[in-house]
């Protein structure tokens, strides 16, 4: 069944949902349950941070089949573990086929969590992160109407890049902005739009 004029598909549980996640079940789950529900832990957000950094060229349904990994590689996204890794620890990740074996990104999961602790001194990860939520969220009907980036994408962008972090560049950081639900990009069709809480106008 094509997309809608709101550019959902209904599932066979009557949902309306955007194309990408209708039909993988993982994706499916994980954007009914998860995706654009506020993260508000330290821990939480600097995951979310990391992953969005390994997702950079690929595909999200890779990156969210390979978490179970992740989360076992990098002590369970737990920053103060992380920071501790060495560069046996990046060799040995390299090894390790259940993750990303990119260098460069695996040095910015640990360069993250030095700058994650950094931050500690100075209200902590999450703080500095929120305080870029914008005033208003897009209003999507289709896939197209939803940008790959903003004014505050970019200002959280410099400033994370200012205290030290890797591979948080503007378009990055507006995907995490969604799938933390600092903005609102679920299609108003969609039986998601405004769940956050964030935004209980936003329908």
């Amino acid at each position: 069944m094509p997309p809608d004029d709101h550019g959902v598909l209904l599932g066979g549980d009557g949902l309306a949902r955007p194309p990408w996640a209708s039909s993988d079940p993982l994706l499916r789950e994980y954007y009914d349950h998860e995706w654009g529900m506020p993260v508000r832990d330290e821990q939480g957000l600097y995951e979310r941070i990391c992953l969005e950094g390994f997702q950079a060229g690929l595909s999200w349904a890779t990156i969210l089949r390979k978490r179970p990994a992740f989360r076992t590689a990098f002590a369970g996204f737990n920053p103060d573990a992380v920071a501790q890794f060495t560069e046996a620890d990046v060799e040995r990740l390299l090894q390790d086929a259940g993750i990303v074996r990119n260098r460069l990104k695996i040095r910015a999961a640990v360069t993250n969590a030095h700058a994650t602790l950094s931050l500690r001194q100075d209200g902590g990860l999450v703080d500095f992160v929120w305080q870029f939520q914008p005033e208003s969220t897009p209003r999507p009907r289709t896939h197209a109407d939803i940008p790959t980036q903003s004014a505050e994408s970019i200002a959280l962008s410099k400033a994370l890049r200012k205290r030290g972090f890797a591979f948080v560049g503007p378009t990055t950081m507006f995907a995490l902005m969604e799938a933390i639900g600092m903005v609102d990009t679920h299609l108003l069709g969609s039986h998601r739009r405004g769940s956050s809480g964030i935004w209980p106008h936003a329908r």
